[in-house]
């Protein structure tokens, strides 16, 4: 019983997912790669609030994705008060942190 009322007192984790179109990659895959993202994030007990695509060539190496969708994206998590943001792509470490 104790651990069924930790889980009713946690606060929900509300989160923004963002995936990039490369050349490689249609816009229909990318969609799918965020629908599926979107559920596991649900399943894990997330909150979906958003997503976000880019179109690009290729990953830029400090963000992964451009300064300015950056700039945007983070403004958009801010304003819906997300706590965490999921890429659909593996992020360096350097990536990750910025």
């Amino acid at each position: 019983m104790k651990s069924l009322v930790a889980t009713r007192t946690q606060k929900t984790e509300r989160v923004f997912l963002i995936g990039a179109e490369f050349q490689a990659r249609s816009a229909w895959d990318v969609r799918d790669s965020l629908d599926e993202l979107a559920q596991l994030a649900a399943t894990a007990g997330g909150q979906i609030i958003g997503d976000g695509t880019q179109k690009m060539d290729k990953p830029v190496a400090a963000t992964f994705i451009g300064t300015g969708k950056a700039a945007e994206f983070a403004l958009r998590c801010q304003a819906d008060d997300v706590d965490t943001v999921i890429f659909a792509d593996e992020l360096s470490p350097a990536q990750g942190r910025n």
